[in-house]
């Protein structure tokens, strides 16, 4: 076990606080790391409280954060990032508010283009979709079946 004087202490705050300030991390993180640094609970619980109320770190905003770019930038859905966020220890009311800030459109626009990219053959018309691989496909990434059959049905 690493011996914990006041000067160890104050850096391995400083690291934790460049873990925080690197990307967006939420409590179960935070924790995670610092448990793998072989620290006494109480020197945890200590460094976590700081962190908090220096607002380095925020499981609303981690959770914001998170389902805004995995929607974005991975192609995920709702389901997926709801799973993700739940393996993360987020309450359910942060995840709620993070998933209510997608944009109803653009996660269907997002549904149809994926469909329209993977699914239809380029020489035929829409009708093409083979719509129990593109049912199975989008429910993988985490979208709604009941979502993904009505866009399919226009596909008919």
């Amino acid at each position: 076990m690493q011996k914990q004087t006041p000067e160890n202490l104050h850096v391995i705050i400083e690291k934790i606080q460049n873990y925080c300030s690197y990307s967006e991390r939420c409590l179960h993180d935070v924790s995670t790391k610092l448990n793998t640094w072989n620290l006494k609970e109480d020197a945890i619980e200590k460094i976590i409280k700081g962190l908090i109320h220096d607002n380095f770190i925020s499981d609303a905003r981690y959770a914001q954060s998170f389902a805004n770019g995995k929607f974005k930038i991975n192609g995920w859905g709702k389901n997926k990032i709801l799973y993700e966020l739940r393996k993360k220890q987020i309450p359910d009311l942060y995840i709620q508010i993070a998933l209510s800030e997608i944009d109803q459109k653009e996660y269907i626009s997002t549904i149809k283009e994926i469909i329209l990219k993977k699914f239809t053959k380029k020489l035929n018309s829409k009708k093409a979709v083979n719509k129990r691989q593109a049912l199975k496909f989008l429910y993988s990434r985490g979208f709604e079946t009941s979502i993904v059959s009505e866009i399919l049905k226009t596909y008919e």
